[in-house]
């Protein structure tokens, strides 16, 4: 069989298709679904596209999430979709409207093509594109991808995440209110190992992770302690309510007594623990800025804890998404993660009814390895980019979550 092969370019561009094998007299390709495929390999992906006829055809690398954009010059999708397979968060495909056609591909982890190539049968003239991917470090995806800005300004944001086509009308210009929340700090040191202290250790991870936020944009960033300061759990929540926090973040990096634990843990607010809280608030007598916008101080403490409730019903659901893509963001920078990424308790800092709250473990001091990487300035830098990669995208998420809720 005759191979038509693509070179790399620079900026990881790919241009494929010459002479007699691209289509003819602007005749439209089309996608066979039942030919093609897209499968998981123990290092990657493997994805198959059989096409009717070569069509010229371009791949970009975007960050960011991690993504693979694929543009092909008329090319019919024809019904074409993938199931869900290891390594890939989502996928979507349509038209640009300027005779290429895009197909985005969400990766679930870095990873990098070791093969490009466009076959050609010289009998039927169909022809089958090939990407193998391979696993890769952040900094090696992010080293070859193409920068965004520029991708958008040559080629159109069409499709580029996932809430293209649904949230257009999704504001989200105003800048992200974050309120970072360093543990323990001043009389209490949290967990002690080695000289150092979790409080010195999530505080300095603190800092740079505002560092990371403010220097991406879409962020304002405030924090509850910048020094070795105490500050109680409730001024903690009352720092965030005074700057009308869109977005509460708990850092920490405990240590355990007994056995041994590794990697990141995202904690949200139990279930049980967010109907006790809305009782024990509800009892309190300054209530006036427990909900932000509703005054509670003049209603009595049955009717302020069902309003309360109420606001937990949708807060349960942004926590866990935030969860969720917190988890997402520090896997696919191929960062340690606990065996359960994702788990609950009865935090008080996390008890604000009305504000995505969670509480990001970062590791535990108890173990070497991670206490190793918490004092690494690398790893903290790779840990507050993947922080910073997954509050933006879970931003646009949220978004478009309540954009859609609201119509």
């Amino acid at each position: 069989m005759a191979r038509l092969r693509g070179v790399i370019l620079s900026g990881f561009f790919l241009l494929l298709g010459a002479g007699g094998v691209l289509a003819q007299g602007g005749v439209q390709a089309r996608v066979d679904p039942a030919a093609s495929m897209l499968t998981a390999t123990d290092t990657g992906m493997t994805l198959r596209l059989s096409l009717s006829q070569p069509v010229p055809y371009r791949l970009r690398l975007l960050p960011n999430p991690p993504r693979l954009v694929m543009e092909f010059n008329t090319l019919d999708w024809q019904g074409l979709d993938w199931p869900a397979v290891d390594g890939l968060r989502g996928f979507r495909a349509g038209h640009r409207g300027d005779g290429w056609a895009r197909m985005v591909l969400d990766l679930g982890f870095p990873m990098l093509p070791e093969v490009v190539a466009q076959n050609v049968d010289p009998e039927n003239g169909r022809a089958e594109v090939t990407v193998d991917l391979r696993r890769a470090t952040l900094e090696a995806f992010e080293t070859r991808a193409a920068d965004e800005a520029e991708f958008v300004a040559l080629y159109s944001d069409h499709l580029l995440h996932p809430v293209a086509q649904t949230s257009a009308s999704v504001d989200v210009s105003r800048p992200l209110r974050i309120m970072l929340d360093p543990g323990h700090g001043g009389l209490d040191p949290g967990a002690v190992r080695d000289g150092q202290s979790e409080a010195a250790i999530v505080l300095g991870f603190a800092q740079v992770l505002r560092e990371e936020l403010l220097r991406q944009g879409g962020f304002e960033v405030h924090m509850t302690r910048d020094a070795d300061l105490f500050v109680s759990l409730d001024g903690r929540l009352r720092a965030a309510r005074d700057v009308q926090a869109d977005l509460f973040l708990s850092l920490h990096a405990d240590a355990l007594p007994e056995g041994l634990a590794t990697g990141a843990v995202v904690y949200t607010l139990s279930e049980d623990a967010s109907d006790q809280t809305a009782e024990i608030l509800a009892a309190r007598h300054d209530r006036g800025d427990l909900l932000a916008g509703v005054d509670l101080s003049r209603n009595t403490d049955e009717i302020a804890s069902v309003l309360m409730s109420v606001a937990w019903q949708d807060t349960r659901l942004r926590n866990a998404a935030l969860a969720d893509a917190l988890v997402e963001g520090i896997g696919a920078a191929g960062l340690r993660l606990h065996s359960r990424p994702v788990q609950s308790g009865a935090f008080s800092v996390l008890r604000a009814p009305d504000m995505p709250s969670v509480l990001l473990e970062l590791g535990f001091m108890s173990s070497p390895r991670d206490l190793a990487r918490l004092q690494d300035p690398e790893w903290r830098s790779m840990m507050a980019r993947a922080v910073a990669d997954a509050l933006a995208s879970w931003r646009v998420r949220d978004s478009a979550r309540r954009a859609l809720l609201q119509r």
